[in-house]
């Protein structure tokens, strides 16, 4: 890929979700507003995709992950990997830390409406251009 292609293509989100349905729900919804989606179940598979992959512009997580690694941890791996990438984590309740421990990603309360997470992390992609 050329650089001028990469202009070109859509921005690359990767969802990781443990739950299949929701995960599919987010995957969708995200494909139908423009992005191109890339998907894990753990945040360890994500670990392993952005380690893979330089052109991640944004992950959205759930906070809570199957494995050794959950989504605060997965924002951190990110903060260093792609520092440029937008981080969403959702969540039941806000952390105790209320972000301390991932201070670059946005906290969202489930339940979330998929249409609001797309257009903040085309937001949040759109300010880091």
């Amino acid at each position: 890929m050329t650089p001028s292609d990469s202009h070109n293509s859509p921005p690359v989100v990767l969802v990781v979700e443990d739950e299949p349905f929701v995960r599919e729900i987010a995957v969708e919804a995200l494909e139908d507003e423009g992005f191109t989606v890339i998907e894990a179940s753990t945040a360890d598979h994500a670990a392993t995709i952005l380690q893979e992959r330089d052109n991640i512009s944004a992950v959205f997580t759930d906070i809570s992950l199957p494995g050794t690694l959950d989504g605060i941890d997965l924002a951190r791996a990110v903060n260093t990997s792609h520092p440029e990438a937008a981080v969403i984590i959702a969540s039941g309740r806000l952390p105790d830390a209320s972000g301390e421990d991932a201070p670059k990603a946005l906290f969202i309360l489930k339940p979330y409406r998929m249409v609001h997470v797309a257009r903040l992390i085309g937001e949040m992609i759109g300010s880091r251009t």
